[in-house]
């Protein structure tokens, strides 16, 4: 099958590459991810009640099973991702895949049927996977390569790295995080129908959306030195020794590691957190007003992280980031239920994240051309099968234990009655767990990121590392 050529022709980024490419085009499928990682849980513990099942046990168990699953799955599609050889590059022909698949995927994860338990629990398992081990699999890996695989010039890269975040930032920090809460929630309630309109329309709105950053990308690293289908393969075992072996990938999958997992309790305790111990259930403020402060230092940081990542490098940005990130954490930790602290310390908290959330791609990206400049082998799809294979492993592992520790503590979920939704109240160990996942645990994973980014020290010396690698490249192809 020939695709469709990229709309992108110049060798150099242009506005419309950024603009649409990287910051319009995935918006759709960002949106839809950030929706069910704030809100799929609350799907499944509050509208279908699926913590009855086994005491709690199903939903404990299933995403950590499921997540197995998945990581096989990014194993794969990083094989499949080095094999490709297209004059479209190896990582954009997937994206035009994966925009037919989240919109078909993205309904079925809603669409459970009013049927018998065994029947639910079937079609949620088949459908979580079908979503997550298949199409945001193909979506996530071929979207994440695009800025390693866009150019090697450090500042454009840089450059679209922040725009890419942008994306992220505005689907789950002004979106997800403020509208939902304020309008949405409120009015979906635990009413499965509703729920399931609304995610169909966002579910189809992926389709386009993911089509558009298709066309307006380009794999300018794929295709040096030639076409990319002449190039001699590389054993996928060899690319994979030289990740396990050298210092900075090592430690840049660790790190990446801590910090999903610290967010990702965060994430899954958000909505528990601002219903049960902070707020009332879908007050529309409480919620509201948590996002609202970690979006103003997310708008902030859009103009102010780059230049200060240019001028003192993007590892030192990060690691005094963090400093301030386990501060605020600490300031909520130490009165949960106090509204102007907890605001306070998620003001101080999400400044401290923004180096992290703005560059951590453009520093990949420097980490995956060290590691060719050492070993001569490019490793992208191998690399970003271990970095999708940490994101969803640990997803399904933090949710499975949050659920499970739900049931153990015995959480209650809401009811409908006379069309009102009523929402129980949570015993102390249920708010305890609940508290320790939105606001404990980044104090300790912040502490330990700060350790670990000291030893990341991969920019020294990179300009002169990217010259070898393109003189290298030179030679190879006068030689052919």
């Amino acid at each position: 099958m020939r695709l469709p050529n990229t709309l992108v022709k110049t060798d150099e980024i242009k506005a419309s590459e950024k603009w649409l490419g990287y910051l319009l085009g995935p918006a759709g499928a960002l949106l839809l991810n950030a929706v069910l990682a704030t809100y799929l849980n609350v799907y499944y513990t509050d509208v279908l009640k699926l913590t009855t099942i086994g005491g709690g046990a199903f939903l404990g168990i299933f995403p950590i099973i499921s997540k197995i699953v998945d990581a096989i799955t990014n194993v794969i599609m990083g094989y499949f991702i080095d094999k490709t050889k297209s004059p479209q590059g190896k990582a954009r022909p997937w994206i035009f895949l994966s925009a037919f698949l989240l919109p078909l995927t993205g309904i079925l994860l809603f669409a459970v049927p009013q049927s018998s338990t065994t029947v639910k629990i079937v079609w949620v398992v088949i459908s979580y996977n079908l979503f997550y081990s298949f199409a945001y699999t193909i979506f996530n890996m071929s979207h994440g390569l695009m800025v390693p695989l866009s150019t090697r010039d450090t500042t454009a890269r840089g450059g679209l790295s922040v725009f890419n975040q942008i994306t992220t930032i505005m689907m789950s920090g002004i979106l997800v995080a403020l509208l939902f809460p304020m309008v949405i929630m409120p009015v979906l309630g635990v009413d499965q129908g509703k729920w399931l309109m609304l995610m169909t329309i966002l579910s189809i709105l992926a389709l386009p959306l993911t089509l558009l950053e298709y066309f307006f990308t380009k794999e300018r690293i794929t295709l040096e030195g030639g076409s990319e289908k002449d190039k001699t393969e590389l054993p996928y075992g060899q690319q994979l020794k030289a990740i396990f072996t050298d210092k900075y990938m090592i430690i840049i999958n660790l790190y990446f590691l801590i910090y999903t997992c610290g967010s990702s309790f965060k994430n899954i305790g958000l909505v528990y957190y601002c219903n049960y111990v902070l707020g009332s259930y879908n007050d529309g403020i409480t919620q509201t007003l948590v996002s609202v402060i970690g979006g103003i230092p997310m708008g902030i940081g859009i103009f102010a992280v780059w230049p200060l990542a240019k001028k003192f490098g993007k590892r030192n940005v990060t690691l005094a980031g963090f400093i301030m990130y386990s501060l605020g954490s600490a300031i909520c930790w130490m009165n949960p239920t106090n509204m102007v602290v907890v605001l306070i310390g998620q003001f101080i908290k999400n400044i401290g994240g923004l180096p992290c959330a703005y560059v951590f791609m453009a520093l990949f990206a420097d980490v995956l051309d060290h590691v060719e400049w050492k070993t001569g082998i490019r490793c992208d799809g191998a690399a970003m099968s271990i970095y999708n294979i940490i994101a969803v492993s640990s997803v399904g592992l933090c949710t499975g234990i949050f659920n499970l520790l739900l049931g153990l503590t015995g959480y209650i979920p809401p009811s409908i009655n006379n069309g009102q939704t009523i929402a129980a109240m949570q015993n102390a160990a249920t708010k305890n767990l609940i508290t320790f996942s939105f606001v404990g645990l980044e104090v300790i994973t912040g502490i330990i990121l700060i350790f670990l980014l000291a030893f990341l020290s991969v920019e020294k010396g990179l300009d002169e590392k990217q010259k070898q690698i393109l003189a290298r490249k030179n030679t190879e192809v006068k030689n052919d």
